[in-house]
């Protein structure tokens, strides 16, 4: 089964411990150094919506890009009842297309990590960057080798009244490659019987260099990296990264 069919029904429940409101505060600070208040910007790999809508209400023009289309069908609901003009593109981030240029560009909750080759995030790198207007910003985050390297074999479990899952993890450290087996109890019905599905997700461990390799490789300026989304620089141990680069190359054609 494809990631995040079933799950997307439950994503947001179970992932109501994720700090979006703080994690919105540092890209929209981090924009506002750049001196983008406003205007166009892509969320790539948008999910349910939760960063778009919050940038939205910061006063920014949104559009959202996702392959789920489970997952689009929940942030279109958010922005209905919001009644945000926001557009959400079903796509590939390996083969999105817009209709034009963008201010700037983020892709957080470490959806790059389910790009299981580096050709595969600099062909990414290279979409971001022919979408971003002259110097506009790319903001994402990356889960880093260490971190899966320190989450190993384990098993994760949590149960709720809507629903429960259980997280089978796997880490295969010669393909850097960390597989995690999903079963979901989800509530459904006025008989509130549950109903199983199962999904498997992978993703890839990155390290920092070598994602300032495959930035410099498809023509973006690797600018600065900090561990998480604090204000500290990314460390040895980071086991998330916040990565800011900048288009170069546009003016330069302009002229």
């Amino acid at each position: 089964m494809e990631a995040y069919q079933s799950f997307a029904a439950v994503y947001d429940m179970f992932m109501d411990n994720v700090d979006y409101d703080g994690w919105s505060r540092r890209i929209i600070s981090l924009l506002k150094k750049e001196g983008i208040a406003g205007g166009l910007v892509l969320d790539l790999g948008c999910g349910t919506g939760s960063m778009t809508m919050r940038l939205a209400r910061a006063g920014y023009d949104m559009i959202g890009v996702d392959l789920s289309e489970e997952m689009l069908q929940i942030a279109q609901e958010k922005k209905e009842e919001e009644d945000f003009d926001i557009l959400y593109l079903q796509q590939d981030m390996c083969e999105f297309e817009l209709y034009g240029t963008v201010r700037a560009v983020i892709c957080v909750c470490d959806s790059l990590n389910y790009l299981l080759e580096p050709d595969e995030v600099r062909c990414v790198f290279r979409l971001v960057n022919n979408y971003l207007d002259p110097g506009g910003i790319f903001l994402f985050d990356f889960n880093t080798v260490h971190k899966y390297e320190e989450l190993g074999e384990d098993t994760i479990a949590e149960n709720r009244e809507e629903g429960s899952f259980i997280w089978e993890n796997y880490y295969d450290e010669a393909q850097r490659i960390n597989e995690y087996d999903l079963t979901l109890f989800i509530r459904e019905g006025e008989e509130g019987l549950f109903r199983r599905y199962e999904e498997t997700h992978y993703q890839r461990g990155y390290t920092l260099e070598e994602i300032k390799t495959l930035l410099k490789e498809a023509g973006l300026d690797f600018v600065a990296a900090w561990d998480g989304f604090c204000e500290q620089p990314a460390q040895e141990d980071s086991e998330r990264i916040l990565v800011a680069a900048r288009e170069q190359g546009k003016a330069d054609r302009i002229k």
